[in-house]
């Protein structure tokens, strides 16, 4: 039986669906509409709402930022017993985004956005690459679990392999994996930006 853990891929999530589809319905917007907003087609928006279809974090941004909502309004688990939601995240049930299209896939290890801060597990296939700088304002920190990692911060390029530990606070950074295999990260986010 495969482990939780190993995930790697953004399975069709039924919960971001949903979500999607009420947020749209909400607004009064068809899917024709909202297809044109975030530029894709409105056959590929359907699929994303029946949860038969995967999506890209990027995608989903885009989206988010089409209803003016921030990303995390899509991490929910509804399905958890009540006494666990806002407490534990079991990792069956964790929301994983992203594909092998964009090389990175992220779960929500937080059980909400309403702290100080998000943990994210971020897996980085071989050759994924964030091209461009990005800078964020928050303080980060990540751990590798696996794999290796190529992170620069600002200028400075550091080789980062399993059981290294980086982190930024408000500075440009991008990311690259050089390996062969896939890059395990878990990053830690203040304050939460999904």
């Amino acid at each position: 039986m495969k482990s939780p853990d190993v995930q790697t891929f953004a399975r069709p999530d039924t919960t971001i669906g949903t979500a999607l589809r009420t947020l749209r319905k909400s607004r009064g917007l068809t899917l024709a509409e909202i297809a044109i907003i975030v530029g894709r087609s409105q056959g590929w928006i359907s699929q994303i709402e029946r949860g038969i279809s995967d999506i890209s974090i990027s995608d989903l941004r885009l989206i988010a930022e089409a209803f003016e909502v921030p990303i995390g309004l899509f991490f929910h688990n509804e399905d958890a017993p009540e006494e666990e939601r806002g407490k534990v995240v079991r990792g069956r049930s964790r929301h994983a985004l992203g594909n092998q299209t964009d090389g990175l896939t992220e779960e929500l290890l937080s059980p909400d956005l309403g702290g100080s801060f998000e943990m994210v597990r971020s897996t980085f296939e071989a050759g994924a690459e964030l091209g461009d700088f990005e800078m964020r304002q928050t303080e980060e920190a990540g751990y590798v679990v696996s794999g290796v990692l190529d992170i620069w911060i600002g200028k400075q390029l550091f080789h980062l392999e399993a059981g290294d530990s980086f982190r930024l606070n408000e500075i440009p950074y991008r990311w690259r994996n050089p390996g062969e295999v896939a890059a395990v990260v878990i990053w830690v986010i203040s304050p939460p930006v999904y």
